[in-house]
């Protein structure tokens, strides 16, 4: 049998079995079961809960160094990036949940993630143990916060570098750490703690959780300048101020 000719007989084996259906008005609920959601829990600004006080001044202190305010507006350290880490570390994400953390370990791509048995949280707190002592040493017994902003500038250079000497840290991968953090925290959803006034969005354009472009879609070209709106609304609307 040719080709051709079995495809047009199954058509036809297949036509016999299609009976007609009537039409099914639905009324009230919808009648398959509504999925279940895990919606994320909103972070309540408080005590820190995975970093200590010094650690959190680090971080914090690196963060505005990694993303700067400047006359473009506001930057890691006013969008509250360190509270965006602090609760990741703290959760899932710190525990390495979602993380191969198995041996055997290989030299591979950057592709392939990290090779490592550590966790991002262990990552963090040897990361920054390492980054303390070294800074306490050179600079007089100051640590990364307490430093100038052209000496945080140099040392991070030489973090990102590995040229810092931090035994057992490998300080390339611990610098792209945290600044893959940190741009995470500065462009994440407010309700994630980081992000703060929506101040990333704004600084890129990006107008947030809208869940209707209708009117836009119908004036191709046209500058996108809407207001960022996050999963929680804007804070305009929460405060009663004209949006």
């Amino acid at each position: 049998m040719h080709r051709r000719q079995l495809l047009a007989s199954a058509a036809s084996l297949m036509s016999a079995f299609i009976l007609p259906a009537d039409a099914m008005t639905i009324y009230g609920a919808a009648p398959a079961p509504t999925a279940t959601t895990m919606p994320p829990v909103p972070v309540i600004p408080g005590a820190w809960m995975f970093f200590t006080a010094g650690e959190a001044s680090a971080v914090d202190a690196i963060a505005a160094r990694l993303i700067p305010a400047d006359r473009l507006g506001p930057g890691a350290h006013e969008a509250g990036c360190a509270v965006f880490i602090d609760r990741q570390l703290a959760g899932p994400y710190g525990d390495g949940t979602t993380l191969y953390l198995r041996p055997p370990f290989a030299s591979g791509t950057p592709e392939q993630g990290p090779q490592t048995a550590s966790t991002p949280a262990q990552h963090y707190r040897a990361g920054l143990a390492a980054l303390d002592r070294f800074c306490v040493a050179a600079f007089v017994g100051r640590g990364f916060a307490a430093l100038a902003p052209v000496q945080q500038d140099a040392v991070l250079t030489r973090l990102e570098g590995g040229l810092l000497g931090l035994g057992g840290i490998s300080e390339p991968s611990f610098f792209a750490l945290l600044l893959k953090n940190t741009r995470e925290g500065f462009l994440s959803d407010p309700i994630y703690g980081g992000n703060r006034g929506m101040v990333g969005w704004a600084l890129v354009g990006f107008p947030g959780a809208r869940y209707d472009y209708r009117a836009e879609i119908a004036h191709p070209g046209q500058a996108l300048t809407l207001p960022p709106v996050g999963l929680l609304g804007r804070d305009a609307w929460h405060t009663g101020t004209p949006a």
